[in-house]
């Protein structure tokens, strides 16, 4: 899309509002007229700077901004939040939930179920004044955007009927599913398919769990080992060479769908200066920087909900014991209309129940059924979390990294830590997000039965008795919010050397990093992330060569070493001499040639992922098994003495020269001609490797799978990477938006930090006014809100 530029809209056709409109398009960027004027200017890559006097007209801004790059994928997201995809769309096919890709059938079943108009409405009339109108002024916006362009949208929703205005309610829960997408959202299909047992089935002995592939279950619905991630490390004023703080923020977030990331400026004169990025539809910078202090947010091990395992009546599958006496299960019928092959809509109607607890869910590989003794119900602390706006705003105005600290208070953040540093060389980890108040005594004294209870250290999952009224969580007068860990007993670490984070938990901030008695729902000592061990060895080898700048950390991720290749190919290549099939020794002719790196000319790195991809999974594979004394160094090593496990990692070997050879690469092609984004038909080499291999430089695909013929398509990872420190002016900031600001293939800026991000090549942010006009791209737009 086209911005348009230099001109002023306005809904009103009168002579007088025309009159406010011309005055208002002489003024300058910030100065015009009306309180209710906004000024959009666009910068190198599209780059939004939205000015405005109030909280609303920012927020119309944004949206107006954000439609005229991604309205369509706005629009999609509507329908979901109707719950109409499935009358829109059909409904087997396909559509996203959160982060889960689920048929539109049981996407419309679960907004119908899960969305409480009601609830929402009174969880927002808590938020700020600030926070309501924002989201006001993001609904006017987008739907400005609509009238003004009516017939003239992108083709993927031009003159589609699916295409309307957006409400409150709407905006509301879109909002919701971003809260919930790490608890009840991605079990949407698991409280549907939660239904009372026939009579024969309630009588049926549970079946036995295979606690590995209870675990690759919770994987595949996104709840243990999370694609989503990030890196973020933060830098004090004893490693920097400039004396202030620096910050690496590295999100590894969806490339397409309500998680991506938009790039904006917003100011309010005198009252707010932010820039950074925002998730989708949300009208504020999630990770950013102001003039002191800059931020970013990595996913936490912090659990976002428990289940909670009920004691069934005898012969009455709908009712449950609490504290001996019984209760019923409420039931509710919800509706969806399903658009059939030829068009017409029929309804399709699904019972959803709920206990005391939450409503009942299944997932029946990790032995979470519904049968005649037992049934699970879900709480999730998430649920109506309307906090995260004015987290943002408060964020938005800090000046040092205390401020930022101070803002957590609210408990606003759904399931992020947040790492910062500041002008003042402070920084800062803290993992103040939301958690259920549980304690180890609680979980060990509220354990349900032992296979429920094993799914805890097996598949991450923490499962209550449900029978003991005594086992809700705890009412912490302390907390604003009850149920839920209050600030105070959360980690949180103030430094002046550094600070990081990448999906492990508080345990691995800084090796001397001390913290109290923390809730085993927060974090604990394992480390599952290769990631961590890469941030843990390369932080103290880059502080090693001298003090940190923002080139050192740019070169130090993109260096894109593979962690888990370089504590296993030694073993696998001293092997190799033994190696029993033709196949496996041309893999370690390939394998001798890589530098152990995933850039673009690396030759060989797809075989090492291919092979990895299974090898990881071979029980007792390591030569030296995982020790918490040693977190980088453990574990490592393949168990290539032992003849049995040495024939399973050359079946492994020789499984990825197959995958690769049927895909029709060679084994040690360029990584450049293999990895390729799958948002896009544009040949743009990418460099980066997988979670699994300890590549900080994280890509890879939301729904797992092997390399094909059509190459390595990416779909997730670094999405927004920024650099900032702090000089005497202010913010020094390097970044790059993976893939661009928009999602309309017509637009330049579909794809332009992608071959940015190619290159490894980092734009300088503008952020002071001079910059901004020197950067500008066309004349301002300027708006008035009705």
């Amino acid at each position: 899309m086209t911005y348009p530029t230099g001109r002023t809209l306005a809904l009103s056709a009168t002579a007088a509002a025309a009159a406010l409109l011309l005055s208002a398009c002489a003024s300058a960027p910030g100065t015009a007229a009306s309180d209710r004027s906004l000024t959009i200017e666009r910068t190198t890559y599209g780059i939004p700077h939205i000015t405005a006097h109030d909280p609303e007209s920012l927020a119309y801004g944004v949206a107006y901004a954000y439609a005229q790059d991604n309205v369509c994928m706005t629009a999609d997201q509507l329908v979901t939040a109707r719950g109409q995809r499935a009358a829109t769309f059909g409904g087997k096919t396909i559509g996203l939930l959160g982060r889960r890709y689920l048929p539109n059938e049981q996407i419309d079943l679960f907004m119908a179920a899960h969305m409480d108009d009601a609830l929402l409405a009174r969880s927002w009339s808590a938020t700020s004044t600030e926070a309501q109108s924002m989201a006001r002024g993001y609904v006017a916006g987008y739907n400005r955007f609509l009238a003004d362009h009516a017939g003239r949208l992108p083709k993927a929703c031009n003159g589609q009927p699916w295409v309307q205005p957006m409400t409150l309610p709407e905006y509301r829960r879109m909002a919701e599913v971003v809260a919930v997408q790490a608890g009840i959202a991605a079990l949407a299909d698991g409280m549907l398919d939660a239904q009372p047992p026939a009579p024969k089935a309630a009588q049926a002995a549970a079946p036995a769990v295979d606690l590995a592939d209870a675990a690759q279950a919770l994987r595949e619905l996104g709840l243990l080992d999370s694609p989503l991630g990030s890196n973020a490390w933060a830098f004090g004023k004893e490693t920097t060479a400039n004396g202030s703080g620096m910050l690496l923020g590295n999100p590894h977030f969806p490339w397409s769908g309500p998680n991506r990331f938009y790039e904006m400026h917003l100011t309010i004169p005198g009252r707010m200066d932010v820039m950074g990025v925002g998730i989708g539809t949300y009208p504020m910078v999630s990770i950013g920087f102001n003039k002191d202090v800059a931020w970013s947010h990595t996913v936490s091990t912090g659990k976002r909900f428990t289940l909670y395992e009920l004691a069934l009546v005898p012969g009455e599958p709908t009712s449950y014991l609490v504290d001996g006496k019984p209760e019923k299960m409420v039931a509710r019928q919800v509706k969806a209309q399903v658009r059939s092959p030829d068009g017409t809509l029929q309804t399709r109607e699904q019972t959803v129940w709920t206990s005391r607890w939450g409503p009942l869910v299944v997932v029946p590989r990790a032995g979470l059924t519904w049968n005649g003794k037992t049934a699970y119900a879900l709480r999730d602390a998430n649920t109506g979390n309307t906090r995260m706006m004015d987290a943002a705003l408060a964020f938005a105005r800090a000046g040092k990294v205390d401020d930022l600290h101070r803002a957590h208070a609210s408990l606003g953040l759904p399931w992020v830590n947040t790492l910062a540093a500041d002008r003042q060389g402070r920084a800062m980890y803290a993992d103040v997000s939301v958690v259920p108040d549980l304690n180890a005594a609680d979980l060990e004294r509220c354990a349900p039965s032992k296979p429920a209870a094993a799914l805890r250290g097996s598949a991450g999952l923490v499962v209550l008795d449900g029978a003991r009224s005594d086992c809700a969580w705890r009412r912490d007068s302390a907390s604003p919010v009850p149920g839920l860990i209050p600030m105070a007993r959360m980690p949180v670490a103030f430094r002046n050397d550094w600070v990081h984070n990448s999906n492990d938990s508080f345990y691995y901030t800084h090796p001397a990093q001390p913290f109290g008695a923390i809730s085993p729902l927060v974090g604990d000592a394992s480390l599952t992330r290769p990631r961590t061990r890469a941030g843990l060895a390369e932080i103290p080898e880059m502080l090693g060569r001298g003090k940190v700048t923002l080139q050192a950390m740019q070169q130090q991720l993109f260096q894109n070493r593979n962690f888990m290749a370089s504590v296993t190919v030694p073993d696998l290549l001293a092997a190799c001499a033994q190696a029993p099939s033709a196949a496996s020794r041309d893999a370690c002719t390939a394998l001798r040639g890589w530098n152990l790196r995933n850039d673009l000319d690396a030759r060989g790195a797809h075989l090492f992922r291919e092979f990895w991809r299974n090898a990881r999974n071979i029980p007792g594979v390591f030569r030296v098994p995982f020790d918490p004394a040693q977190p980088v160094a453990t574990p490592a090593g393949l168990k290539m003495d032992d003849a049995a496990m040495a024939a399973k990692v050359w079946e492994a070997l020789d499984k990825a020269v197959a995958t690769i050879r049927s895909s029709g690469f060679a084994l040690d092609a360029p990584l450049g001609s293999v990895q390729r984004p799958a948002i896009t038909e544009e040949a743009i080499a990418l460099h980066g490797g997988e979670e699994f291999e300890g590549v900080l430089n994280n890509l890879g695909r939301q729904e797992p799978a092997p390399l094909n013929q059509a190459g390595l398509r990416i779909d997730y990872g670094t999405s927004y990477v920024q650099t900032v420190t702090f000089d005497a002016r202010g913010p020094v900031a390097q970044a790059i938006l993976t893939y661009g600001q928009s999602t309309n293939p017509e637009s330049p800026h579909a794809n332009d930090q992608m071959r940015l991000f190619s290159r490894k090549e980092w734009h300088t942010l503008p952020f002071h006014r001079a910059d901004v006009e020197r950067e500008r791209i066309g004349e301002p737009l300027r708006l008035v809100r009705p």
